[in-house]
């Protein structure tokens, strides 16, 4: 019987929690294993734990894994979450990139100088609204089904649904124009294990503050 899954990284969001939501949309209990000082990372960078000295890394199935979407392309194929053949895979890839483009631009928000953030910020509610979310409505109306991808859910939805949320979080009136996404948030928050890893008290991490940022600049190093 294989342990948990064991996730290393700090106390946040950052890169680590799309792999936190696949993980609990796939029903996977999971332990964490935080860094709290330089020198957490320092042992893990020193006893060969990191291939390429940064985090996340995850530890499962024997391996300790590093590089985001080689966990999740990891985690979905073990999980039957990355369709049923290669062209599904190819649409499921495709889709999930289009929301890493904008998760990181929403993700790397905070570290934006006070003088550039209002630019920012209308930024990335011009490419939610014009770009990216008209992209996936479209998906979803030109073919009618729940999910995205051969009407079956997988890591596209998932991350596509933790995006949603997080520009909610930033402006919850973007979402007024897509009414099929709004279905496909309420639809896959309702699923039992991401239900409960919505509720208050779960693993799922809290945005980003001041506080946060600087816990995370010093456990990096970052000046």
């Amino acid at each position: 019987m294989a342990g948990k899954p064991k996730l290393h990284y700090f106390n946040g969001r950052g890169r680590m929690e799309c792999i936190r939501w696949l993980l609990a949309a796939a029903g996977v209990e999971f332990e964490e294993k935080f860094i709290e000082q330089p020198e957490d990372l320092d042992k893990l960078r020193n006893d060969g734990s990191l291939m390429f000295q940064q985090v996340p890394m995850v530890e499962i199935d024997g391996m300790k894994l590093v590089q985001t979407r080689a966990i999740l392309n990891y985690i979905a194929t073990k999980y039957n979450l990355y369709g049923k053949d290669m062209k599904e895979r190819a649409l499921i890839d495709m889709y999930s990139e289009g929301v890493e483009d904008l998760g990181e631009m929403i993700m790397h928000l905070p570290l934006c100088p006070p003088d550039q953030k209002d630019a920012k910020i209308a930024q990335i509610k011009e490419r939610t609204t014009n770009r990216y979310f008209p992209a996936f409505e479209k998906v979803l109306k030109n073919h009618g089904q729940d999910y995205l991808v051969g009407n079956k859910l997988s890591k596209a939805d998932i991350h596509l649904v933790e995006l949603v949320y997080y520009v909610e979080e930033m402006d919850p009136s973007l979402l007024a124009n897509f009414p099929l996404l709004k279905g496909l948030k309420a639809r896959v928050s309702s699923l039992p294990a991401v239900k409960k890893f919505l509720q208050p008290g779960s693993q799922r991490k809290p945005p980003m503050d001041e506080k946060n940022l600087e816990e995370a600049k010093r456990i990096f190093r970052i000046k």
